[in-house]
């Protein structure tokens, strides 16, 4: 399962990175941050639950009271269970596969829908698809991931393509037509994917659609970020430039130290 998802997600980079400027993420996260919260606000939610559930105490509680659980739902009127997986991961590659997809993906549809809109459709589509594999799943089934909210997301790019083409240029429509294929067909072939989820993750983003898009302007008026300068012709004083790259680096230097430490602490407690 590791292997698919990191296989796919270097597909995917590569696809985004040769084909799109409307999903390519090149802001710093002060920016990135402030030009999209709801996004980093459910990434953030995604890093913070998984180290809890594997690092922290009672992390086996929440994992326990949160994932979905057909039969909790059913039997005990547990419905917390049709929201709470949306936010909860287990391993270290579900969790990185999901929120990469997020940050990649996102962002456009926050920009064009809004912040209220956009948290509201990903929170539905995630509900509906796990209200879809209650009814439809085994009754021992237990679930968790943000893949249906995601799916729905893919929802409404693919109705933007079929009915709202003023809000996304060909080349990105050709783009997320094959990364849907893609994502797809990677839902049949691991067997360990949640496949009533992004099926019906994806139909409830594109049934959903046409009312929250009402009103929308494509993602290039709408975007507020500040223009990229060629680093070679810098508008601030060159001393000053060379002083924020280097705390950059820093920072980056930090960030992948901390990553690394975080990730042997879990295989010491996931395999230790």
């Amino acid at each position: 399962m590791n292997h698919v998802h990191t296989s796919l997600d270097r597909l995917l980079f590569n696809l985004v990175r040769r084909r799109s400027k409307m999903f390519i993420r090149n802001e710093s996260f002060y920016s990135f941050r402030k030009n999209y919260p709801v996004i980093t606000v459910l990434v953030a939610i995604h890093v913070i639950l998984f180290l809890w559930i594997n690092l922290f105490p009672f992390g086996d509680v929440i994992l326990d009271r949160g994932v979905g659980s057909n039969i909790h739902v059913a039997l005990a009127g547990e419905y917390w269970r049709l929201l709470t997986p949306i936010f909860l991961h287990y391993t270290l590659m579900h969790m990185v596969f999901n929120s990469f997809s997020l940050i990649i993906f996102g962002p456009a549809v926050e920009k064009i829908l809004g912040t209220g809109k956009f948290i509201s459709i990903y929170l539905l589509a995630g509900v509906l698809a796990n209200v879809a594999t209650l009814l439809l799943g085994d009754m021992y089934t237990r679930h968790l991931g943000a893949s249906g909210a995601i799916f729905g997301i893919f929802g409404v790019l693919a109705y933007m393509i079929w009915a709202r083409r003023d809000l996304i240029d060909r080349a990105n429509s050709q783009l997320v037509v094959t990364i849907i294929i893609i994502s797809l067909v990677m839902t049949f072939v691991n067997p360990n994917i949640n496949i009533l989820a992004h099926l019906f993750g994806f139909i409830a983003g594109l049934a959903l659609a046409p009312l929250f898009l009402m009103g929308a302007k494509p993602f290039v008026q709408r975007s507020h970020q500040r223009p990229v300068h060629d680093q070679e012709v810098p508008s601030f004083n060159p001393d000053r430039w060379a002083n924020h790259e280097k705390k950059k680096q820093k920072k980056k230097i930090i960030w992948i130290t901390v990553g690394i430490i975080a990730v042997i602490l879990i295989g010491i407690r996931m395999f230790g």
